[in-house]
């Protein structure tokens, strides 16, 4: 018998990427195998049987698994491919855990805490988090806990739910307002599912940015909730990968867009929270959007696909409006829910700053009166660090990373600079390295400073700060329940801070710098700063409180996007930032590749950029735009020297066209339907 093969190993670059094998076992598309390639081994998917062949085969080394991988991760594989450009293996690799193959302690298996692993209480401890009472008895549903059958859905919620249920199209959109209940729709939903045996993949940007939304999932069902996330080892994502592969019930997997890769059985529904994201992308190759490929998925299988957001990507609400498929949650959950009372300062006006340089009069005020009424105040400013420039007053030597010669940023606490792109770090200089004079200065502002700022004036108060410099026992996730239940007066952060947080105590957000993303050079910093700014406003206003108050400080008051977010006018905002796309010739109107070309001099990056530019004038003319060549935002790495060129097509087949055309260059990598070109 012979079958043809996917390794996961690249072993020829003019391959289409699949391999015919001879085994005496009886095989099924889908099987992992071990296979030998060149002198060496590898592992493989088998993709179908072959009847016969007029060529010498190898013979299949050995069967990892009885259990082939469900049919819809195969088609995906073949999708992905096909969709992205990607070489085969590299798409088949994907899909399977990081040390296939290897024998793991048997001890571990019992550790990882499945079915019913709990993001609250870790591994070794199967309770969910309301494990401590009965649980219902559904017949053929042992797996539901007594609240689900309590999920309570208002009436806007039960129309949105009728609604998703009505549309014909597998993939949908489900726009609600930050606070008007998505997370009961989702639980319905999986409540659906799990009653007709099907099982649910449950997609968050971030375990760490979504604790609540997951300890809702596992105080909802009794078992059968999956976890994966970034901290957990090899060995357990390896035994996690099994555990779902083998499992013949239906099951609820929560993790970032990996967890969409998941051989799960009977998948009946997908849901990706917070939908807007851009970790949704995946950056390294192969390059490709969890959010195309669950919408494959779902239209593979027929099945659900619940696209769920406040502030939707202009590209997914466009697509939505245009088949249908947008449903609308326009009002928060709660009744004594109440619009916050917003005050926008100009950050141009130094007599608003009296007091402190960072912080307007009127907040600080607000601020105190919060500290008296045992209220707590939220402080969110997405740039972490204590100054983000250190530079000689004298002759304007700047502090740059010699890896990417971007700024480093002076973190005051142990006075270092730090790149935050690569890592480097250094000391502070006493002296200008160039000049010798001791006038060296820090410039900007970021969270640390921000905290200290805070801890000078109210010394009483007890701050925290969340950011990507929190070292493990100091994460949002791990002190979630002192912050929920205010034992913290001032909490400071980034977009750490800005999603997902349901806190009843929360009386007042600060934005120290509403504008401070809208000067990237990039096609989607409106977006993300319109996205960044509703979904932190959204963290105050919902129904705890008998007022709440929104301090916006930004240097442009009447940008549109500032306007928009502060009016929680979505509509507005997509009206505008569609006029832009469309003048700029970006999506949703064009399809994108980014082509990178990098080379360890910066001659030779703009000699090969030119090149390519040039090849591409010449031979597609006016069938595409073609941007001139530029330095990357991070143009110096450990790489070498990045250009880049950005094609734009009104036709993904006219893009996927040219790029296959180009001539082929290890120094040259593309990106499709990028999210960003920084």
């Amino acid at each position: 018998m012979f079958y043809e093969v996917i390794p996961i190993r690249i072993f020829r670059s003019d391959s289409i990427g699949i391999l015919t094998y001879s085994s005496e076992l009886p095989l099924k598309p889908g099987h992992i195998i071990e296979i030998p390639l060149g002198r060496g081994k590898t592992f493989g998917i088998v993709t179908k049987k072959v009847t016969s062949v007029d060529f010498p085969t190898k013979p299949i080394t050995r069967l990892l698994y009885d259990i082939p991988l469900p049919s819809h991760i195969l088609k995906s594989i073949l999708w992905l491919s096909e969709y992205y450009l990607t070489p085969l293996p590299l798409a088949a690799k994907l899909f399977l855990p990081q040390g296939l193959g290897k024998k793991r302690r048997k001890g571990l298996s019992e550790q990882i805490g499945f079915p019913g692993i709990s993001a609250t209480t870790g591994a070794g401890d199967r309770r969910s988090a309301r494990d401590d009472g009965p649980r219902s008895r559904c017949p053929g549903n042992h797996y539901l806990s007594e609240q689900a059958s309590f999920i309570a859905l208002n009436l806007a919620q039960k129309h949105a739910l009728s609604a998703l249920e009505t549309i014909s199209t597998p993939t949908k959109l489900l726009h609600g307002v930050t606070g008007s209940g998505k997370t009961n729709i989702y639980l319905k939903l999986a409540e659906n599912a799990l009653r007709a045996q099907k099982s649910t993949i449950l997609l968050v940007p971030e375990i760490a940015l979504t604790s609540q939304l997951v300890q809702v999932f596992e105080s909802t069902f009794k078992t059968h909730i999956c976890l994966i996330h970034s901290k957990q080892t090899e060995a357990e994502r390896h035994l996690i990968w099994e555990k779902i592969l083998n499992s013949a019930e239906p099951q609820i997997i929560i993790g970032p867009r990996s967890a969409l890769l998941s051989p799960v059985k009977d998948l009946g529904l997908v849901i990706i929270d917070e939908a807007h994201e851009s970790t949704y992308f995946q950056e390294n190759t192969p390059k490709y959007s969890a959010l195309r490929l669950a919408s494959f998925m779902s239209s593979s299988l027929k099945i659900p696909c619940i696209f769920g957001t406040a502030t939707p990507l202009a590209t997914d609400y466009y697509l939505a409006n245009s088949k249908n498929s947008l449903v609308t949650l326009d009002k928060k959950a709660k009744s004594t829910a109440i619009a916050p009372n917003f005050h926008v300062i100009s950050l141009r006006d130094p007599l608003l700053f009296s007091k402190n340089r960072y912080f307007s009069d009127e907040l600080l005020k607000n601020i105190e009166e919060n500290l008296k009424k045992h209220r707590q105040t939220l402080i969110f400013h997405n740039r972490r660090g204590s100054a983000p420039l250190t530079i000689c007053e004298k002759c304007g030597w700047q502090a740059l990373c010699p890896s990417c010669y971007l700024p480093l940023t002076l973190h005051s606490d142990s006075y270092k600079l730090v790149c935050h792109t690569c890592g480097y770090t250094s000391n502070v200089p006493s002296s200008c390295p160039d000049c010798k004079h001791p006038s060296i200065i820090h410039k900007g502002f970021g969270t640390k400073l921000l905290e200290s700022e805070l801890k000078k004036l109210f010394p009483k108060a007890k701050i925290a700060r969340f950011d990507a410099d929190n070292t493990k026992e100091e994460t949002l996730n791990s002190k979630f329940k002192e912050v929920k239940s205010g034992d913290y007066d001032i909490i400071v952060g980034t977009q750490t801070i800005a999603k997902g947080l349901d806190l009843p105590l929360l009386a007042t957000v600060g934005i120290v710098q509403a504008d401070a993303g809208l000067s990237l050079p990039d096609f989607s910093s409106e977006e993300k700063t319109f996205h960044l700014l509703t979904q932190v406003i959204g963290r105050v206003g919902r129904g705890h409180l008998d007022a709440a108050d929104v301090f916006v400080q930004t240097y442009q008051p009447d940008h549109p996007v500032i306007t928009s977010a502060l009016k929680n006018d979505y509509q507005s905002f997509y009206n505008h930032i569609l006029k832009m796309r469309q003048h700029g010739h970006f999506p949703p109107f064009y399809y994108l590749a980014k082509l990178s070309i990098t080379y360890k001099t910066e001659s030779l990056a703009i000699k090969y950029a030119k090149k390519y530019y040039s090849y591409l004038k010449s031979t597609y003319g006016t069938k595409i735009i073609v941007s001139q060549p530029t330095p990357a935002f991070h143009e110096h790495t450990a790489l070498g020297y990045t250009w880049q060129i950005v094609i734009h097509s009104r036709s993904r087949t006219t893009l996927l066209s040219v790029l296959s055309s180009l001539p082929p260059n290890p120094k040259l990598h593309f990106s499709i339907d990028p999210p960003s070109l920084l």
